[in-house]
Order: C-alpha cells, then sequence, then structure tokens
C-alpha cells in the first residue's frame, strides 16, 4: 500500500464556494455538495481558512479536506524538472512540432514519430535547446499507442504528454509539479486556451468555451464534478502509475482522454485541474472542421457508458429535483401544486440533515436553493445538447414545447456566456449561436455512437435520491 500522508508544509485552502457555520466546525459545498463535521480541534487548526500540514493529525485534517473537495491544495514542495521526461506523439506535423519544440528549451523529450509520411527530422538549430530523441513507427497505430510506446521508454518519475498542436506558456510545469507532492495524485492537467484567439470568430469562442477548456477555476478531476475529465492533449501523469493502470486504451478511437481519468479515479487516485499553468492550442479555423471535431468527441460517449456503467450519463440530477422540475413544467396548476410540495417535503427533509446547525433552515433553504436551481440548469442544457433530437421533434408536434424549447435555448446561452465572459469575448449573440451549434454537433455524435453500438446507456440520465 502506498503512504499516503501529506508532507510538512503542504497547505490546503478552503473554497471560497464553501460556507462555513459554527465557527467552522460545519463545511457545506464540495463535489457533490456535502455538509462536513469537523471535531473543534480539527476546525481550530484551520483559522482563517489555511492549514498548513505540521504533524500528522494537520495531515489527517488535511487530507480529509482534500478528499471531501472542499479545500484546494497549496503544495510547496516541487520536484526536479529533471525528472520528467515531455512525450509528444506526431503524425505529418513538423511545423507544429518544430514551434512545440522551440518552447521546450533544457527538457528531456521524446520524440514518437507515428507513421508520419517523411520520418521526422530534428533540425539542428538555436531555436532547439531541449534533449530530443525521435522513436520512428513505421505504421501508424493512433494517438493512443504513440503515448504508450513513449510513455514505456520514459525512465523518468512523471511524464508530460504534449500534442505537437500546442505550445506551453512559461512556468506551465513547474505550476502542476507542485501537485505530486501530495503522493495519491496520478495526474495533473493544464488550462488549454487558444493559441490565436482574436484570429477568427470560433477561435475567439474556443478560447473560452472550447471543448479542451475545463474553466478558470482550479479543481478535482472526477466524474459528476465540475471537472468531470481533462484532456489528453496536454497531461503530467506519474509514470510508473500510468504503467500500472494499462496506460492509454488503444483500442477507442475517442473518449481515451476521459476513460484514463476514470479509471485512475476508480483506483483511488487523485486528479487534479490547474488553471494556473497553461498551454495555447491551435484549434481549427474552418467550420466544418471544428463540427466534424465536435461530432467526433459525441461519438467517444456510448464506449465510455459500456465500460463504465453510469458515469456518462448525460444528466445526472436528484429525483426530488426532477421530480418538481417536471411538475412544474407541465405548466398546470396542479403541477405547480404538486411541485411546491415537492420542494417544502425536500426543504423539511434537508432541515433534518442540517439540524446541529444554528440556522438549519436557512441552510437547508439555501442548499435547496442552489440544487434545483442547479438542477433545472443541467436539464436546460441537456435539452439543447444531449437530447436535441427528442427536443426538435417535440417542437414539431408542440406550440407550447417550441416556445419552452427556444426560450431556454436562449436562457441557457446567455446564463452561459455570462459564466464564462472573458476580456476580448464574443458579444452574447454570437457565442450562443457558436453554444448551440457546438450542442448540435457533440448532440449529433452521442446519438450516432448510441446507435452504431446499438446501446443506450450513454442517453440515459441517472437519478441519484440525494
Amino acid at each position: 500500500m502506498r503512504h499516503d500522508r501529506l508532507p510538512d508544509g503542504f497547505g490546503v485552502r478552503i473554497d471560497p464556494r464553501v460556507r462555513t457555520y459554527s465557527g467552522g466546525r460545519f463545511l457545506v459545498g464540495g463535489s457533490p455538495n456535502r455538509l462536513l463535521r469537523l471535531a473543534p480541534e480539527a476546525a481550530a487548526m484551520i483559522g482563517d481558512g489555511y492549514l498548513e500540514v505540521t504533524d500528522p493529525n494537520s495531515a489527517r485534517v488535511a487530507r480529509r479536506l482534500l478528499d471531501s473537495g472542499v479545500a484546494n491544495p497549496r503544495p510547496r514542495l516541487l520536484p526536479s524538472l529533471e525528472d520528467v521526461t515531455v512525450i509528444v506523439p506526431v503524425h505529418n506535423d513538423p511545423d507544429g512540432l518544430t514551434r512545440l519544440l522551440s518552447a521546450l528549451r533544457g527538457y528531456t523529450v521524446i520524440v514518437v514519430d507515428d507513421g508520419s509520411d517523411r520520418p521526422v527530422r530534428i533540425p539542428r538549430s538555436p531555436g532547439n535547446r531541449c534533449r530530443v530523441t525521435v522513436l520512428r513507427r513505421d505504421r501508424r497505430r493512433g494517438v493512443a499507442a504513440a503515448r504508450n510506446f513513449g510513455l514505456r521508454c520514459a525512465a523518468t518519475e512523471f511524464v508530460a504528454f504534449l500534442d505537437p498542436d500546442v505550445v506551453p506558456r512559461t512556468g506551465w510545469l513547474e505550476v502542476m509539479l507542485g501537485h505530486f507532492s501530495d503522493p495519491k495524485v496520478a495526474l495533473v492537467a493544464p488550462r488549454i486556451l487558444a493559441m490565436d484567439p482574436d484570429s477568427t470568430l470560433l477561435a475567439r469562442y474556443e478560447h473560452t468555451r472550447g471543448s479542451l477548456h475545463r474553466g478558470r477555476r482550479e479543481s478535482a478531476v472526477q466524474a459528476h464534478g465540475p471537472v468531470p475529465y481533462v484532456p489528453s492533449t496536454a497531461l503530467l501523469v506519474r509514470r510508473l502509475v500510468l504503467l500500472g493502470e494499462g496506460g492509454f486504451d488503444e483500442s477507442m478511437a475517442a473518449g481515451g482522454d476521459i476513460d484514463l481519468c476514470w479509471r485512475l479515479d476508480r483506483a483511488g487516485w487523485r486528479l487534479r485541474y490547474e488553471p494556473a499553468a497553461r498551454v495555447a492550442h491551435s484549434n481549427p479555423v474552418s467550420l466544418r472542421k471544428w463540427f466534424a471535431h465536435k461530432v467526433t468527441h459525441g461519438t467517444g460517449v456510448a464506449p465510455l457508458g459500456q465500460r463504465h456503467a453510469g458515469m456518462a450519463a448525460p444528466l445526472s440530477i436528484p429525483i426530488w429535483t426532477a421530480v418538481a422540475a417536471l411538475l412544474f413544467g407541465s405548466l398546470t396548476r396542479w403541477g405547480a401544486i404538486g411541485g411546491t410540495l415537492t420542494l417544502v417535503a425536500t426543504l423539511f427533509r434537508l432541515r433534518r440533515v442540517f439540524a446541529e446547525l444554528d440556522n438549519p433552515t436557512r441552510v437547508a433553504a439555501i442548499y435547496m436553493a442552489r440544487g434545483f436551481s442547479g438542477g433545472m440548469w443541467r436539464m436546460a442544457s441537456s435539452m439543447c445538447r444531449h437530447y436535441w433530437p427528442v427536443t426538435l421533434l417535440g417542437m414539431l408536434f408542440s406550440r407550447r414545447i417550441r416556445h419552452l424549447a427556444v426560450t431556454i435555448a436562449v436562457a441557457d446561452g446567455l446564463a452561459d456566456w455570462f459564466i464564462h465572459r472573458e476580456a476580448g469575448s464574443l458579444d452574447p449573440t454570437r457565442y450562443v449561436l457558436c453554444k448551440r451549434l457546438e450542442d448540435v454537433a457533440y448532440g449529433t455524435g452521442l446519438w450516432w455512437g448510441a446507435a452504431k453500438l446499438r446501446d443506450g446507456a450513454a442517453l440515459r440520465p441517472t437519478l441519484p435520491p440525494n
């Protein structure tokens, strides 16, 4: 069994979205939302929201805060950059490879030539200041196989995977390496942004809401959390852990990065998303390539549904939220009464859960309001993304559904723009159009992949009790 104690000097800070009550003895938050009870001695260690590991007791409290999702790590120890090998799988992209290598000065790099038409040659120029080894494979076997081949050839403790269409920013590796001072962390991923966000409309959209973009907030990576997976375009991993878990699944045409994240999570390892580490990505600039990429992304969900039962569900909301939403959605008087009674019953149930707090009714009401509004938003998003063919069919036969669907599509898009907007972002109208077009592409791939496998597991929502 591996040694999981956090080292002295390691810090954790309570997430700003977590609410504390009764002098810090009760914390409400995390992913999924939960009530965390702390002994008075443990609450006193946290102080102003920060805890530094100094002994076994503080290490146990810090571990509990991290594993509950209510705190984020603040490591101070940094493994050596000499302990990292960068693996670059490449197929017919010499320009991208040259650009990437010029940004990897001082690193040890393994380039896996995955059957390129012209064998990769590393030019000797002042711009290439890294130690590069080229491994040639005469027949193309796919990017997953190329990554695994490089992984087996590496000898360092950590391995960074970078695709040739990315360029890491200064400090990207140092920021991610610190997380590995936690012995339970197996994988860390950076924030991936558009390389030239001002070049096209699609590039500006991808800069803030692309499929590779995991957002601005640091987070643990968990199947049903705010960051359910991270793309394999740029990753940093423990080499022996990845080898022990079988590496990337070479049989998967799409979704291999999601499969890897979920396998590591299920094995008990911790995965982190670190937005302070940044990598620029060259996105498809043509509408056709962009749309095709989103469709391909969607086709990978059905195989994931077969391998990871329930984890690939497009929608996961508590039963009480689904019942209340359906009753209110009927737009009838009895539906409104039934929905109200459902929420009232939920409020009383939650009040018993929070009975130890100073004001259990208020906390239960806040918790219920957040859960219901979040569930409603997820349902609205799924109508436009995962279930858009069903929504479209309903619109053809019902004027009420037609009006409701259009309202939801616009409101959901505007809310998404408001949350993810940044300086230089698209205006709301074009953002919503890009968002809805992306959803159509992804949903098309989702239904096409399920039809090919004749398996609807990836289309079924899950309804957990809480």
